[in-house]
């Protein structure tokens, strides 16, 4: 997956969390390696893993899983020549003993687990072994027993033992009064007795040692001299003797390194699912339904970091429509409902439970994609917009039919007009190249254009004006609003600027919506549409300035010639001064939309400018001829319409229409197309 996305949505912060609940350095190792899959059996089989160990803790069952402590360092020293000491057959032989205890359990589970039950079966008892570390290791020490010469030698040691400690308690006895103290040292090995050192000479012997002071010498008594150098030679055949003991410990455990190694690596799997489960049931976590054709059902989805806060998610994508446009305030939810979705996914596709409730379906992606947040980079000197164009290039090479993007405020922290352009364009390819997506937007352009669009649909995520709150709740089929005047009236915000507001707003309200799609008839048509997700036929509503006359799509041509006189002969232009003066110089060409300031209206240039200067402009299927100083570019055609565009579909009549393909084919006497002097 890319790593981008997966620092987006936060998985390693869900991977931390996932950490704590491994007991091994082999599950922990598991854990960090874990990465969303793609391939759907092997998802499926992870989630059944995870739901079994589940179904094990919830009836309350303590699993002996096996402990590793130590088994790390003994595994990473196998034939590399090290002598493993008795500590470490110690370990291993309790490791053993564990991996035997969890293959009788998981024998005993094979109907409540079935899928993870079988793996304990492969587990390696390695009884010969143990039996062996069991004979010659106790209590962490080569036991006398280990072999017969070291038996013999350890005798042997006891016994002169016995006569050093007679001889050193003799010698205690006798020279007591000048002793700094009534006990045996040892120095070097060698036991001594501390003599003050005024009469050290006393005792006849070698002087091994004094204090700091120099008060104290300790003096190795001659009578037990001989029987420490006999003591000495003994411990060294006893030294030799463990060394033999532990090397043929260490030959049998190399021996049996690979089933070892085995036994480690299904512990740690063990470790991992376990993990899995218990952070599952942390979060309150379920199995889902899978599918690899792009269909999403979420029914109560929450976020695993926001569990306590956040309202559950329902959503479906994939029946009807692959993409969503999500529009709403700011702070209503869009962001956390695309990180929800894009989280849950991974989460998912890495055989976690996700918090969500029954009847829950999740698509498998071969690619999860994100554009969340500014994703500045101070290193490359980046804005908000130039990171997100180059995640959303990312995005245009890597889609397809596999491929799921979250984009959050397309094309954000730009000019609007050329925002949402380019954000058309962007969402007709991705679309076109069959990506599933999830888009927030404030571009009310985008809501119309979802609305019209084979593929999309709209959906708005609620607020309640009344208490300036979030609901949260993500109602698809329907268009939100940012509520920014409502949210300043209710702040205090002073009523005159509230009011020239709403003022601004009705004056740049018009804005392009589908009209009614050709009948079945225009077959050929449809197809050039359904390629380039545009619906054949687009007409220009319009929404009048607060206050103004409202008009209808029934209205005569001569009533809007009567409304434009009037407005021309009060001098009431309310054509406002276009910020883009250098963009408004181009010609005018058919397909062109633009703002009719007499009208306060939208249009389409049907003719272009003639030398008079008075354009051709249809009007809610009015055609008229405008003066092109009262015309104000508002799209170009070429982001309305394909290159190849028929335009009389929009221009001419439909009966025109099929006398002229009539005309096409063959020769019809009598036939005639007959256009108004207006059309011509």
């Amino acid at each position: 997956m890319d790593n981008i996305t997966m620092s987006m949505l936060e998985y390693d912060k869900l991977k931390e969390s996932l950490r704590e609940y491994a007991v091994s350095y082999a599950g922990r190792h598991h854990i960090d390696a874990l990465a969303p899959g793609s391939h759907l059996r092997a998802i499926e089989a992870a989630l059944r893993e995870t739901a079994e160990a589940k179904s094990l803790l919830d009836k309350g069952a303590s699993v002996p899983l096996p402990s590793l402590e130590g088994i790390e360092h003994i595994a990473s020293l196998l034939h590399t020549g090290y002598l493993f000491t008795e500590q470490d057959f110690s370990a291993v032989q309790i490791f053993l003993h564990s991996c035997g205890q969890l293959r009788k359990y998981m024998a005993g589970k094979s109907d409540i687990a079935p899928m993870i039950s079988m793996y304990a079966s492969s587990m390696q008892e390695l009884p010969r072994l143990k039996s062996e570390i069991e004979r010659c290791i106790r209590f962490g020490k080569v036991d006398d027993q280990a072999s017969k010469q070291l038996e013999k030698v350890r005798k042997k040691i006891a016994v002169v033992k016995e006569r050093i400690q007679k001889k050193m308690s003799s010698i205690l006895s006798r020279h007591g009064a000048i002793l700094q103290e009534h006990l045996v040292s040892v120095r070097g090995g060698r036991y001594v007795v501390p003599v003050k050192r005024e009469y050290h000479k006393q005792i006849k012997g070698a002087v091994l040692d004094q204090s700091t002071s120099g008060q104290t010498v300790f003096v190795e008594p001659e009578e037990i001299s001989m029987l420490q150098t006999e003591l000495g030679m003994l411990e060294a055949d006893e030294a030799r003797e463990e060394s033999i003991v532990l090397s043929m410990l260490t030959g049998m455990l190399e021996a049996a390194g690979s089933d070892l190694q085995l036994n480690i690596d299904i512990t740690g799997n063990y470790d991992f699912i376990f993990a899995k489960a218990k952070y599952g049931r942390s979060i309150g976590g379920r199995t889902v339904q899978l599918n690899d054709k792009g269909w999403i059902k979420l029914r109560g989805a929450k976020h695993p970091l926001m569990l306590k806060t956040m309202v559950p998610l329902n959503m479906e994508m994939g029946t009807g429509y692959r993409s969503l446009i999500i529009t709403g305030p700011n702070t209503g939810g869009k962001t956390v409902a695309l990180k929800t979705l894009g989280l849950l996914t991974l989460m998912v596709q890495s055989g976690l439970l996700v918090p969500v409730e029954e009847e829950s379906v999740f698509a498998v992606f071969g690619q999860v994609m994100t554009a969340i947040g500014d994703g500045q980079s101070i290193e490359q000197s980046l804005s908000t917009f130039s990171a997100q164009i180059r995640r959303l290039i990312a995005m245009v090479n890597t889609a397809n039919p596999s491929t799921l993007l979250l984009i959050d405020e397309l094309a954000a922290g730009t000019d609007p007009g050329e925002g949402m352009s380019l954000s058309i364009a962007i969402l007709e390819e991705l679309n076109r190249r069959g990506a599933m997506m999830m888009v927030t937007t404030h571009f009310n352009e985008l809501k119309g254009f979802a609305s019209r669009t084979s593929g999309f649909q709209n959906a708005r995520m609620e607020f309640d004006v009344n208490t300036l709150e979030p609901l949260y709740r993500l109602t698809i089929g329907e268009s939100g609003q940012s509520y920014a005047i409502e949210i300043a009236t209710k702040l205090g915000m002073p009523r005159g600027i509230i009011d020239r507001s709403r003022d601004v707003l009705q004056q740049q309200k018009p804005q392009l919506t589908a009209a009614e799609p050709e009948p079945a008839e225009q077959a050929g048509l449809e197809k050039q549409a359904n390629d380039t997700w545009e619906n054949a036929a687009i007409e220009l509503e319009s929404s009048e300035p607060s206050g103004g006359p409202r008009m209808t799509g029934r209205e005569t041509k001569e009533g809007l010639q009567e409304q434009q006189a009037a407005a021309e002969g009060s001098r009431m232009e309310i054509m406002e001064p276009d910020p883009e003066a250098i963009r408004n110089k181009r010609r005018l060409e058919v397909g062109d939309a633009v703002y009719v300031s007499s009208f306060g209206r939208t249009g389409i240039v049907y003719q272009e400018e003639d030398a008079k200067g008075m354009v051709g402009v249809m009007i809610q299927k009015q055609k008229l001829k405008i003066n092109r100083k009262r015309l104000k570019l508002y799209i170009e055609k070429g982001n309305l319409y394909p290159e190849d565009y028929d335009f009389d579909i929009v221009f001419e009549s439909k009966e025109n229409r099929k006398k002229s393909k009539l005309m096409q084919k063959r020769h019809v006497e009598g036939l005639q197309i007959i256009r108004k002097p207006e059309d011509i």
